[in-house]
């Protein structure tokens, strides 16, 4: 071989090299970053309606966080039934995506068949036939959830508006218990016997619940979002006394103020809003069982807000429960220590932590003159600025002028611990909007 000859082959050589490692790049670059569940190999394949790469940006739409296993799904789960569950967007996007949790299942959950489509109106089990799409899992039309373990699906195309309600629905043949669930979720699902997974109408769905089941995220990919504010707090935030089905947890009239402003042309920033709350949540302690129900703001910092996508922003409303629900005087100290520990947990991840002051209680039961006190004293260090990165006075917005200790009479749901609906929209009023902007900042 001449000299010439030698550095022609090794010039092909690495000119292949090159592309090859452009192909292996671009291939890379075009997904989006968030792990897949992994199947075997011998899962059969076919065509679905797996979106391709778009532009946009995924966001979470909607959200929920995983609470317990469902009580009398221990032994069968829901074997042989669809769950057709209604959740309600925030963000518009053109593909979308689901999470399912098997958090508190004790065995494998086998989901054979599931779907994704637009509900035919409020309050209704009935789908928009054009928009039915069947979900797979790394290409496949059905996935094992291990106990513990939770799964994305791959994209679907679908034009998701903002504001509107999408039906998410399972079918498992069989047992595998117990239920990993979401009460109080202030919102009617169905359940159907047999696989009605692709049903467009209602019909077999004649079975109601007013629990969240298995999907915990909705994300989408959206041109009009940036980013996710998540909303991390307890019954409050859970919205326990919003009335149903109508959406009007604060979170929810807070999505809809920012979505408003912004198209308005007011300098804020394009984010989606998702609700982590949980009824009788607590900053410190978690609850019974292994893994842990109602696991504290602590435990589940990382699950319910580090981990949705794209996240920005953390919102705060924690720390009553901690006051309240503890048979002893609860130490101050110890519950701002604590949220303190989820805002540096907040930067070193990039997001902004704002934080709202705890609300009066009195009248409510437990109420005594020495939780107050403590109260009083975390609100202080919140204002002071000990804790977040900003706060929004939630006490000072709702509390009654006469009597500060309690809620407005106006804003009181009647249990006087819980607002009413307006109670919750005053709540998302008082919110600064411009709280939002200077997210991505880390602590060092």
């Amino acid at each position: 071989m001449t000299k010439r000859h030698g550095y022609a082959l090794i010039s092909a050589i690495v000119a292949l090299v090159v592309a090859l490692s452009a192909a292996i790049y671009a291939g890379v670059a075009a997904g989006d970053g968030t792990p897949r569940s992994t199947l075997s190999d011998d899962r059969g394949h076919h065509e679905t309606t797996v979106a391709p790469a778009s532009t946009g940006t995924w966001v979470a739409s909607w959200a929920t966080s995983p609470v317990g296993g469902e009580p009398g799904t221990e032994t069968e789960g829901l074997a042989g039934r669809s769950v057709r569950n209604v959740v309600h967007t925030d963000a518009a996007g053109t593909s979308a995506r689901v999470t399912l949790s098997n958090l508190y299942g004790q065995s494998a959950l086998s989901i054979t068949h599931a779907s994704l489509a637009l509900a035919a109106a409020d309050g209704t089990a009935a789908a928009v036939a054009e928009t039915m799409r069947q979900l797979t899992f790394d290409g496949a039309p059905a996935v094992v959830i291990p106990p513990g373990d939770q799964v994305l699906s791959d994209a679907v195309r679908l034009a998701i508006p903002h504001d509107t309600d999408v039906l998410v629905t399972t079918y498992s043949p069989t047992p595998s218990g117990p239920v990993t669930y979401h009460p109080n979720a202030r919102q009617v699902s169905y359940v159907a016997e047999g696989d009605r997974t692709e049903d467009v109408s209602a019909g077999a769905y004649t079975g109601q619940t007013s629990y969240w089941r298995y999907v915990t995220a909705l994300d989408v990919l959206s041109n009009e979002s940036a980013g996710t504010v998540v909303v991390l707090g307890d019954s409050i935030t859970d919205g326990i006394t919003s009335t149903e089905g109508a959406n009007r947890r604060w979170t929810d009239v807070l999505a809809g103020r920012l979505r408003a402003a912004v198209e308005s042309g007011q300098d804020l920033p394009r984010y989606s809003v998702v609700n982590e709350g949980i009824s009788g949540n607590q900053v410190l302690a978690d609850g019974l069982g292994r893994p842990a129900e109602n696991q504290s703001g602590l435990g589940r910092f990382g699950r319910d807000v580090l981990a949705r996508t794209n996240a920005k922003v953390v919102v705060i409303d924690l720390g009553i429960n901690d006051i309240l629900r503890n048979p002893r005087l609860a130490d101050p100290d110890r519950i701002t220590a604590g949220l303190r520990t989820l805002v540096r947990e907040a930067h070193a991840r990039g997001l902004k932590a704002v934080g709202t002051t705890l609300m009066p209680f009195q009248g409510r039961r437990g109420w005594t003159a020495a939780r107050e006190a403590v109260r009083q004293r975390v609100n202080a260090q919140i204002r002071a600025g000990q804790v977040y990165d900003a706060y929004t006075d939630l006490d000072k917005a709702l509390r009654d002028p006469y009597d500060p200790r309690r809620l407005r009479p106006y804003y009181d749901s009647g249990d006087h611990l819980h607002p009413s609906d307006a109670g919750f929209a005053k709540m998302a009023d008082t919110f600064d909007l411009r709280q939002l902007k200077g997210a991505g900042q880390t602590e060092l």
